[in-house]
């Protein structure tokens, strides 16, 4: 898969089935897009792309707004080019883009710069200043301007849309599976291994320390079963998102127990994958009843079918 920062870099004599949104998550909705997008392609000899746009445009829009985002854009990336993904636009969100209105945006980018020919929409997306831009617009500048334009319906699980939204809720909610079906994988968190206090070694439960990204979502604070990955090697886990109440804590952390594993792999990159919530954050009345439910933790991770 090609990325492009800038349109001007790219240049090719083959047209174009393009999609355009933020595609935070690469949900199942986004990954039905890309495989229809995958399918024009190939019947009708077009190289696929998506256009997106980094940072977010509500970090523009709302400069301070905490927004979270289900991916960073390495995860992003992963995602897109292992979906058949052949060329990503990564469009800064900057004063002349979002002055363009929607027809502007059409002619000039999609049509003039990038030689659109088949456009594959989301069932309620809109683009342009003032959100000018919409799929009947589309329809009518697609007979003037020689592309075709297709709007996909919105994918269901358990009778509700996927959105990217309703996804984040859901993580915040803890509700760990909910969120993972929607994706269509499971959801995960990378980072650097820090040192942090050490209490875990103490109590026979040593944990690494996960230097997260900023913008990226955390789930709600608790405690979750997770597949941990280390150098590509697959471990169980349990990790806490929280502030460690039973010892007084105050900063947020991300801790997991790797069961099985008595390596030091502090300053290496560890990715965990939300498999389940085990609890809420507690405050327990003393280390003993800390171990004891830890205990219970891992018996409930041994126990879980990965």
């Amino acid at each position: 898969m090609k990325v492009f920062k800038n349109f001007s870099d790219y240049q090719s004599q083959k047209p174009l089935a393009l999609s355009l949104g933020m595609f935070d998550g690469v949900h199942l909705g986004h990954k039905s897009i890309i495989d229809e997008l995958t399918k024009t392609g190939s019947e009708k000899n077009l190289d696929t792309a998506i256009l997106t746009f980094w940072p977010h445009p509500r970090f523009v829009f709302n400069p301070n707004e905490d927004l979270k985002l289900l991916n960073t854009l390495e995860e992003k990336q992963v995602l897109m080019e292992k979906y058949g993904v052949n060329n990503l636009f990564l469009k800064e969100f900057d004063e002349e883009f979002r002055n363009l209105t929607g027809e502007e945006f059409v002619r000039q980018i999609l049509v003039e710069k990038l030689n659109v020919k088949y456009l594959i929409v989301g069932y309620d997306h809109v683009f342009g200043k003032n959100k000018s831009g919409n799929f009947e617009l589309l329809q009518k500048l697609s007979k003037e301007l020689g592309f075709e334009v297709e709007q996909m319906e919105a994918i269901n699980i358990h009778e509700n849309n996927i959105s990217s939204t309703k996804i984040r809720n859901a993580l915040l909610a803890g509700d760990i599976r909910e969120a993972n079906e929607m994706l269509g994988y499971s959801y995960s968190v990378s980072g650097t291994v820090v040192h942090g206090k050490k209490l875990g070694r103490t109590i026979g439960y040593p944990t690494a320390n996960i230097e997260t990204a900023s913008l990226k979502l955390l789930p709600k604070k608790g405690a979750y079963i997770v597949e941990v990955f280390v150098k590509n090697l697959q471990y169980r886990g349990m990790l806490s998102v929280g502030t460690n109440p039973t010892v007084n804590g105050e900063k947020l952390t991300v801790e997991v127990y790797i069961l099985d594993f008595e390596r030091d792999i502090y300053d290496e990159k560890i990715t965990v994958k939300f498999r389940d919530f085990l609890h809420e954050e507690i405050k327990f009345e003393g280390i003993e009843k800390l171990v004891e439910r830890l205990d219970e933790d891992k018996r409930l991770t041994e126990a879980f079918s990965f």
